[in-house]
């Protein structure tokens, strides 16, 4: 894969082509072609490579391959000879993906950065406190940041956050997202991270944090286009101000913040809009989400925001 500054480096992910609508990914061992429609233009790969797929995807008929290619697998991201890899589960769901969005893997050193800043504030702060005491009293240690992962699926920007040293409240409405992400966790060796594993409602859980008056140097926010709130289905190009409002709220003084979303509805200068306005901030920073295939061609995915 054509190196791309900033971004980690999946270590057992590979984009190999995409057009015509879908994407040809290797993921371990296995390759898998399933639909992307922001693959619009033409498949650059001969007909050869894109017969090489243990995985297909069809939206009527779902899932086909050999037995043994669709059990449960593994992928690492980072450099496992270091000790620096996240390890992670996938296997095929219902709607089509496999738990792993590649693209995020854009932002987990920017998270990795806010998290370890906000250590070394917390630190530099209880030094001021124990300078002032008096000779030889106990100050506490720094207490870690405390970061909020809303729609947090399976895990791996709350790892990438409790790696660095976070507090981290993992936050989704399935179960089973929840159960896989702490698979993750055991898979990477974290877990005995600090981490809340909370299967809840976003902005529910928001509205409580609020009324308890929590705050949090940290959130991260990866809401889905559609989505339902009870027996309420929504919209983000329609709740995401209300959303954003609600986690402003919460947010200490200074805290970063990360959104991202793979809707066509919403543009990356009017989700930096709607995050400045919440926010009372200044514009926050726009990063185009995709990846680059081994054949030329570029997916786009999305975009992520960035604040603080």
């Amino acid at each position: 894969m054509p190196p791309n500054p900033g971004r980690a480096e999946w270590t057992e992910h590979e984009l190999l082509d995409a057009g015509d609508g879908r994407r040809l990914e290797r993921f371990g061992a296995r390759v898998v072609d399933r639909p992307a429609p922001g693959a619009t233009g033409p498949r650059l790969a001969d007909l050869l490579t894109w017969r090489r797929a243990d995985l297909r995807f069809d939206g009527t008929r779902g899932w086909f391959g050999e037995e043994e290619a669709l059990s449960p697998w593994t992928v690492r991201l980072g450099e496992p000879d270091l000790g620096s890899a996240l390890e992670l589960e996938l296997r095929p769901t219902a709607s089509g993906g496999l738990g792993l969005y590649p693209e995020h893997a854009a932002n987990l050193a920017w998270v990795a950065d806010r998290v370890a800043e906000r250590l070394t504030e917390h630190a530099g702060s209880r030094a001021v406190s124990r300078a002032g005491s008096r000779v030889g009293s106990r100050v506490p240690p720094a207490e870690p940041p405390q970061v909020l992962n809303l729609f947090a699926h399976t895990g791996l920007l709350t790892l990438a956050a409790a790696r660095a040293g976070a507090y981290v409240a993992h936050v989704d409405a399935s179960k089973g997202a929840v159960e896989w992400a702490r698979r993750n966790a055991t898979l990477s060796g974290l877990e005995d991270c600090p981490v809340r594993w909370l299967v809840d409602d976003a902005a529910a859980f928001v509205a409580r944090e609020a009324r308890r008056g929590r705050r949090y140097d940290g959130i991260i926010l990866d809401p889905p286009s559609f989505g339902r709130a009870g027996r309420r289905q929504w919209r983000l190009v329609d709740e995401l101000p209300s959303l954003l409002r609600a986690c402003a709220a919460i947010a200490g003084k200074d805290g970063f913040v990360l959104l991202t979303a793979h809707t066509t509805s919403l543009e990356g200068e009017a989700l930096a809009n709607a995050l400045a306005s919440a926010f009372e901030r200044a514009s926050p920073e726009v990063v185009p989400l995709g990846l680059d295939a081994a054949s030329g061609a570029r997916l786009d995915l999305g975009w992520a925001v960035r604040m603080g």
